[in-house]
């Protein structure tokens, strides 16, 4: 039996592809904990039994939304990421002082894992729930490259190995990329696995007896990290479904409330939240979303085309990758308007060539071999380093 200590960040599209993997493991006799500065958070997602050690969290704010591009990248880092780090830290070190991993498997996000890793001598995994790193988005940024280097810097010199020249986002052990070629292209040092596609609770409340069999359902989401910026976009998004009411039923996902839900409306469905992968698995014609990279790799894992329209961060990196593929269209998240939003649509819908992309590199994703491949992987370190 080894032991794992999950190091991640209080983010749900960070916690959620671990979540299989710490299961696969737990189900071979490992023992598994969890590093998080939200504890609820991972045992609403891993399970109320999950072991988890409390960490401080960064600073309480928020992002203006109107940020976008180079800039957004560097409040990302300077609000969230590096804060973030140096407040998990003493936690990280507690529960490892206590834990005594094996390995420790760090978000690509929650640097503290690594670096206090790399300060102790315990071996480290890298798990890299976005596939946008391995294609350097900071080219031809090369000032934000070089203060992103210098916070590293200064980051590692307070809590990890200041001889250590690592950078914390690829461990020099084991980099595992829940994501395929087929789709992110190819990169050096990793190990694709696949999405971490595992049983999650389903959730109570959601009707499904309202989907039309007669119609296509088209699912509508943004996540859980955009409720800020997405009005507009969703009030698009529901036009352009409600032209299309003879053939297709749209369910929208509106976690903030911004829409007004119509009662008995049988054209579209407007709800807080949805049982996602039980939807996808039920049958969906096609998914409009932010290109998040969870939702982006769900979608195509069951051959469904998308419609997406990035916001920020590794959004629009993943967007060109789906693009790229022919898996689906890309629309400006900012501009778009319903006719343009629907003729998007349509091509997915309509046109055999994205859903047979989609398909492609759905088949590519399962032969990746998903969370047992991940886990096998985390073994074979654990035995290595006996």
């Amino acid at each position: 039996m080894s032991r794992f200590l999950f190091v991640v960040p209080p983010l749900t599209g960070h916690i959620n592809p671990a979540v299989g993997v710490a299961a696969e493991l737990a189900g071979r006799g490992h023992r598994v904990a969890w590093a998080c500065s939200d504890p609820a958070l991972v045992r609403r997602l891993a399970g109320a039994g999950a072991e988890v050690f409390a960490c401080a969290g960064a600073p309480e704010g928020t992002r203006p939304p109107e940020l976008r591009g180079p800039e957004a990248l560097r409040f990302l880092w300077e609000w969230y990421l590096l804060p973030l780090a140096e407040a998990m830290a003493p936690g990280v070190r507690a529960a490892v002082g206590e834990f005594r991993p094996d390995v420790v498997v760090a978000d690509q996000q929650a640097f503290a894992g690594a670096l206090v890793a790399e300060r102790l001598g315990v071996p480290w995994a890298t798990s890299a729930t976005t596939s946008a790193e391995f294609t350097d988005p900071l080219a031809g940024l090369p000032k934000v490259r070089e203060w992103l280097q210098e916070r590293l810097a200064l980051l590692r010199a307070s809590v990890g190995d200041p001889a250590g020249r690592t950078d914390p986002r690829f461990s020099p052990h084991l980099v595992l990329a829940f994501s395929a070629p087929e789709l992110a292209g190819p990169a050096d040092g990793v190990r694709w696995v696949g999405p971490s596609v595992a049983a999650r609770p389903a959730g109570a409340g959601f009707p499904w007896e309202w989907l039309d069999a007669g119609r296509t359902t088209v699912l509508v989401t943004l996540g859980t990290a955009n409720t800020d910026v997405g009005a507009r976009f969703l009030d698009v998004c529901v036009r352009a479904l409600r032209e299309r009411a003879d053939r297709v039923q749209g369910v929208v996902v509106d976690p903030g409330g911004t829409l007004r839900a119509p009662v008995d409306d049988k054209d579209v469905l407007i709800v807080p939240s949805v049982p996602q992968l039980a939807l996808l698995e039920r049958g969906v014609g096609a998914v409009v979303c932010h290109a998040g990279h969870n939702t982006v790799c769900e979608a195509l894992w069951h051959g469904i085309p998308l419609v997406v329209a990035p916001i920020r961060d590794d959004q629009p990196v993943v967007a060109g990758q789906v693009a790229d593929a022919g898996a689906g269209v890309r629309v400006r998240f900012g501009r778009v308007d319903a006719r343009r939003l629907g003729a998007a649509l349509d091509a997915v819908l309509d046109g055999p060539g994205h859903r047979a992309a989609a398909e492609r590199i759905g088949a590519a994703f399962r032969a990746a071999g998903g969370t047992p491949a991940a886990a096998d992987h985390l073994e074979e370190l654990a035995g290595e380093l006996r």
